[in-house]
């Protein structure tokens, strides 16, 4: 799924005449602590609630507001894991979507893309994942796809990616149809393989947090 496909139209964007006390309104509604500024379909950034609670910022009108987050801002036909890739960076709940010629299409919200990664075939199958923390060179989905298989098991998902306490290895992270997986792990770790994680995703329903936590371990940003 692409950006243009999750933009949430129920966040509207606001204009540099709009009133402070409207801003206030629509972010209380939404809940949410910014809102897209545009001024001739273009993104000019965000109104951050913060700059409206600083007793040195009391204006009245939207233009009077240094802007943030300029750049978190996705062109529309870019993936998802992208967007939040950019609200990670950027340290925002929206992310901004533009066409080819950056004219201002609309916001996602993080919260929407958690729910299309929670519905997708591979999070919403239930099974395990495992997380193994190998060498570059001794990277080989094959291989490691033929011992998963060996044991009746099959591979939904994966995703390489630096490992964070070992630079000289990756961790890679795979969603496996099976929920029983200590006899994996075994084959895997007598194979040579370091599994340094595996949880069963079908035992309970995850709420956002867990959605989250997922999410990141399989796009790793």
């Amino acid at each position: 799924m692409i950006a243009k496909d999750l933009i949430n139209y129920m966040v509207p964007p606001l204009k540099l005449t709009d009133k402070i006390a409207k801003a206030k309104l629509w972010m209380d509604e939404l809940r949410l602590s910014e809102l897209p500024v545009v001024d001739d379909n273009q993104f000019l950034g965000f109104l951050d609630e913060e700059m409206l609670l600083n007793d040195e910022l009391q204006y009245d009108t939207v233009k009077e507001y240094p802007l943030v987050g300029k750049n978190c801002v996705v062109f529309e036909d870019q993936h998802y894991y992208e967007v939040l890739k950019i609200s990670n960076i950027e340290g925002f709940r929206l992310v901004t979507v533009v066409d080819a010629l950056n004219h201002y299409l609309g916001v996602i919200t993080t919260e929407d893309v958690v729910e299309v990664f929670a519905k997708s075939s591979s999070v919403s199958t239930p099974g395990a994942i495992l997380i193994l923390k190998l060498k570059i060179q001794d990277y080989s989905l094959s291989e490691i796809s033929r011992i998963i298989e060996s044991n009746e098991a099959k591979i939904l998902s994966s995703y390489l990616a630096p490992n964070d306490e070992d630079p000289v290895k990756v961790s890679l992270t795979l969603k496996i149809n099976k929920e029983e997986v200590s006899q994996i792990v075994s084959t895997l770790e007598n194979s040579g393989y370091t599994v340094i994680n595996a949880f069963n995703t079908a035992a309970a329903t995850l709420d956002d947090k867990e959605r989250i936590d997922i999410l990141m371990r399989y796009i790793k940003i």
